[in-house]
């Protein structure tokens, strides 16, 4: 049973990254007030590849409703405010050299309604990663089975134990998602 308790350590471990990338994702919605985090989410194409937003500028936040992105390499400032209107956000930045002006707009019924799509998108990617944790969980458990290491039954107990912690995590990840959009309906 030490293997068991090992494994589902890995697989809680796993599954916590999955939250903590959805708590990350979710302090990005803020409502009506600027927030640094809310480009946390931002990808920018740059060097070949995509980056977070975080390593090629600098987030400020000047007023209470306004952002500002001081991008480190001038010849990327297009890409970043291509990438921060792409995000799906709602947000329009202004371009001015290397700063880029980011107002937050007033929540409308229709924003309101952006952010909670948002929301449902980041906790579904939640749910997608917790699913595949349980995936290799399994496809171990399988793999000891086949190397004669634990019986059929040994299996069974521990294919519960693992889909009894997934279920933890789903009902996790939904209530969070409650949690965000009743947040997002209160402003």
């Amino acid at each position: 049973m030490a293997e068991l308790n090992t494994l589902i350590e890995d697989l809680t471990r796993r599954m916590d990254g999955a939250l903590d990338s959805l708590r990350r994702d979710f302090a990005g919605l803020r409502s009506g007030r600027a927030n640094a985090a809310l480009l946390e989410p931002v990808r920018v194409e740059a060097y070949g590849g995509e980056v977070p937003l975080s390593q090629v500028a600098t987030i400020a936040v000047p007023e209470a409703r306004m952002l500002s992105v001081q991008v480190w390499d001038r010849a990327l400032a297009a890409a970043v405010e291509k990438a921060i209107r792409d995000s799906g956000l709602g947000l329009n930045p202004a371009g001015e050299g290397q700063t880029i002006r980011v107002p937050i707009p007033q929540l409308t019924e229709e924003r309101r309604n952006e952010l909670a799509k948002a929301a449902a998108r980041y906790s579904e990617g939640a749910k997608v990663a917790v699913r595949g944790v349980r995936r290799d969980g399994m496809d171990k458990t399988k793999s000891f089975e086949k190397k004669g290491d634990i019986s059929q039954d040994d299996v069974k107990v521990w294919s519960d134990a693992i889909q009894k912690l997934t279920d933890r995590y789903v009902k996790s990840i939904d209530e969070m998602l409650a949690e965000k959009e009743r947040e997002i309906k209160q402003v």
